[in-house]
């Protein structure tokens, strides 16, 4: 057991070094670093506040195991070593590597697929899911883009999600955001029906952990190609008479981002650039992941978008996702924004396989 928990005692003193920096007025000059320093001191605190439980449930079981002559202490030490292995549980949970950007915020982006029309009202639904959920959790949201579609639905729309002040990370935005990406399949009959037969169609949801800072993802302004030109509404007619929509081009990754939603372009450029060094600061991640090659393969979510996650069958009022088997029927709750018992089932999963990875090292 002691070999076990010995991963700990790194662990703590980083934390205690953390905690001595964090006291120091000089780190807070820089916000990037003193967030970054916030995130890491609240991860390991879940380590030292169940190291510190565990050495006391195991002292208090010792202890009375060497007074156990004495009946009174006899009778106690069962409920005090199961105590004590409850502890030891709760520090090996912890010990295991949780995904770095945990307590992150991001951008998730909802865009319509497959079923035209439909698939845009669908994609609107899913964009007042995950407000809604926002709202529910605390956090705050807001619309950076939105391409509305000729009934009033969204062919695609970007929106930032933020926790409201420090958090620690299994409480975090991106650690229980980042399992919606994938496609989302809705049954139900279309408005445009007239004969009222279900139809299957189909959105995509990307989403992707916020940078902290500018400096965080530096971007070469050489590698950027900018254009400009006027804000669109549906059907594509001009609703600006100014050349405020503004596209990114990052040239050496092909990634490209517009934005039209605000009156400025110097506003609409910045709503652009965060959104870019979000999508580069999840390609290098990615990169990474591959590179380590085992080291994200056991979470549920998967690097491939494609993948068909959850369907909504509006007729049956259920709610199905495919990767951890949960199934209910509370759709309308559920895009009421009660998703937290959907996403609970992929983070109970996600850390199931963790465990499994951990005990086969």
């Amino acid at each position: 057991m002691s070999d076990a928990f010995a991963a700990a005692l790194p662990l703590l003193a980083e934390h205690a070094q953390i905690e001595a920096q964090l006291a120091d007025p000089a780190v807070h000059a820089d916000a990037g670093r003193a967030r970054t320093l916030g995130r890491r001191y609240a991860e390991l605190g879940r380590v030292a506040q169940a190291y510190k439980a565990w050495e006391a449930a195991s002292d208090d079981a010792q202890a009375a195991a060497e007074l156990a002559e004495d009946p009174a202490f006899a009778a106690e030490l069962p409920e005090l070593r199961a105590a004590a292995d409850e502890a030891a549980a709760r520090l090996r949970n912890v010990l295991i590597p949780r995904d770095p950007d945990d307590a992150r915020d991001v951008i998730l982006e909802v865009k319509a697929g497959e079923g035209g029309e439909e698939s845009a009202l669908f994609a609107a639904d899913l964009l007042r899911m995950y407000t809604r959920y926002a709202e529910k959790m605390g956090w705050a949201t807001q619309l950076l883009e939105a391409t509305e579609s000729d009934m009033g639905g969204y062919k695609d729309a970007q929106l930032a999600v933020k926790s409201r002040g420090a958090t620690a990370p299994e409480d975090g935005v991106w650690a229980h955001l980042k399992y919606e990406g994938g496609v989302h399949r809705v049954q139900r009959v279309p408005v445009t029906e007239s004969q009222g037969r279900i139809h299957t169609s189909a959105a995509g949801v990307l989403v992707f952990p916020e940078a902290d800072d500018e400096g965080e993802v530096e971007i070469d302004q050489n590698d950027l190609r900018i254009d400009v030109y006027r804000s669109s509404g549906p059907g594509g007619q001009s609703v600006n008479t100014t050349d405020s929509a503004v596209r990114i081009t990052h040239v050496p990754t092909g990634i490209v981002v517009s934005m039209q939603n605000e009156k400025s372009q110097l506003q609409n450029r910045e709503q652009a650039m965060r959104v870019l060094r979000a999508r580069l600061l999840a390609a290098r991640q990615e990169e990474a992941a591959a590179a380590a090659s085992e080291a994200r393969r056991s979470q549920v979510r998967t690097v491939d978008r494609s993948e068909r996650i959850r369907t909504y069958n509006f007729p049956e009022n259920r709610i199905a996702d495919h990767r951890t088997g949960y199934k209910a029927y509370n759709l309308d709750a559920v895009l009421g924004g009660d998703l937290q018992p959907v996403v609970q089932s992929a983070i109970d999963a996600d850390e199931a396989a963790r465990l499994a990875a951990a005990g086969d090292q």
